[in-house]
């Protein structure tokens, strides 16, 4: 566990008991610093430790407290915990910067940030997987892998890899990452944000937060030609974003003194991760594609362009009405198999571009998609939604799938 003396000594609200929140009572209680903590849920606030007092801080209010540490899933800009942190005039922060103010108590190492509406996770593990290779001390965490300050430090020369939602940007003062990557901005999670310029300005703030001889990394000033995947890339890397996501991979390394040929054994290694154009399976030559990861349109469009001939599994809790970045791809659809609430929305904006039928559960598109498909052809669940009408989350989805196809 990553501890401080820089939190010593200071009084800590931590608002939000889920693992980073669990994390950060534990962390600053061992380090000294006196905590209270309170979650909305019973078994949340049991889970944390005996020596953080309860306190319902909606009720009790924050008066003495240095710093609140907030859970990025709290909607701060429209919950209340904000106007009392305000009133007390007590900062509100999160465990990414707990994690920086903590950096000058720790062996020297590096920090490599990556923020962007699509590819994070895959970008971080990228990274993080090049470094391991080239027997670089690495470890991946923010949005993330395990929460930052449960893991133990680093070794001298370690490369801490943070994949950061604008939600922890919004809450983080101090980060000064030694690189910090920013993939794409498209519209999402406006509901926290008041328009768009906002949520992007959220991100530019991982820029901000640089010294002046910091790496800046960023793909939206990038003009990309890409003609198919490099020879010598692992599989898990096809499709333009994975171009896109590679090459910010392979310039955050090169600025962090790799070596190309170090770079390349990484790549070619790279497994992927789950829920992002993970092939779960090859039927009689068809071959089934889990992207649940794919929660909107512009994180969909990718897995689209990537093959020739897609039985598409679409649907879901939709986050728009509008194709978006979806409508180039849809010549390489042959169905398009609906699920979810949304069912009559991609029905509509599908009408007269792609032949559909209404699937309504995952299970049941797994199974017409499949006996439609052919040899060569791919079924592919890239939902383009969000998953909370009929799945607990993203992974949850995705899992379904897997177990599907795995009863064909």
């Amino acid at each position: 566990m990553i501890l401080s003396e820089a939190w010593q000594g200071k009084r800590y609200a931590v608002y939000g008991l889920a693992r980073s929140g669990l994390a950060s009572v534990e962390a600053l209680v061992r380090s000294g610093a006196k905590v209270a903590c309170w979650d909305d849920k019973e078994e949340a606030r049991n889970a944390a430790s005996p020596f953080a007092e309860r306190i319902d801080f909606l009720e009790a209010g924050l008066e003495g407290f240095d710093a609140l540490v907030v859970s990025p899933g709290v909607p701060l800009n429209r919950h209340p915990i904000r106007e009392l942190a305000e009133k007390a005039g007590c900062e509100i922060i999160g465990d990414v910067e707990l994690f920086a103010r903590a950096r000058g108590t720790l062996p020297e190492h590096s920090v490599v940030g990556i923020t962007g509406t699509n590819g994070k996770s895959t970008t971080t593990a990228l990274i993080t997987h090049i470094l391991k290779e080239s027997g670089v001390p690495a470890t991946m965490s923010g949005n993330i892998g395990v929460p930052i300050l449960s893991q133990d430090p680093l070794p001298a020369g370690g490369v801490y890899v943070l994949e950061l939602s604008s939600y922890q940007i919004d809450i983080t003062k101090s980060l000064d990452c030694e690189v910090a990557v920013l993939l794409n901005v498209t519209p999402d999670h406006l509901d926290r944000y008041d328009g768009f310029e906002a949520y992007r300005d959220s991100k530019l703030r991982l820029f901000e937060m640089q010294g002046e001889t910091r790496v800046e990394i960023d793909m939206r000033d990038m003009k990309l030609a890409f003609d198919g995947t490099p020879g010598g890339w692992s599989a898990s890397l096809a499709g333009p974003h994975n171009f896109e996501n590679a090459t910010a991979a392979i310039l955050a390394c090169s600025a962090l003194g790799l070596e190309r040929d170090q770079i390349e054994t990484g790549l070619a290694s790279f497994a992927g991760l789950p829920h992002r154009m993970e092939q779960v399976a090859e039927k009689d030559g068809v071959r089934f594609v889990n992207d649940s990861k794919a929660t909107n349109p512009a994180s969909a469009a990718p897995a689209l362009a990537a093959y020739d001939k897609v039985r598409w599994i679409v649907g879901g809790q939709a986050k728009t009405e509008s194709l978006d970045e979806l409508e180039p791809q849809l010549g390489h659809v042959v169905k398009a198999y609906l699920i979810g609430e949304s069912e009559d929305l991609w029905a509509r904006l599908l009408d007269g571009k792609v032949e559909t039928v209404r699937c309504g559960t995952l299970e049941e598109a797994v199974k017409v998609a499949a006996a439609d498909a052919s040899a060569g052809e791919v079924v592919l669940l890239s939902p383009a939604c969000a998953s909370f009408d009929q799945f607990a989350h993203f992974e949850a989805r995705g899992d379904a799938f897997r177990e599907a196809v795995e009863r064909l």
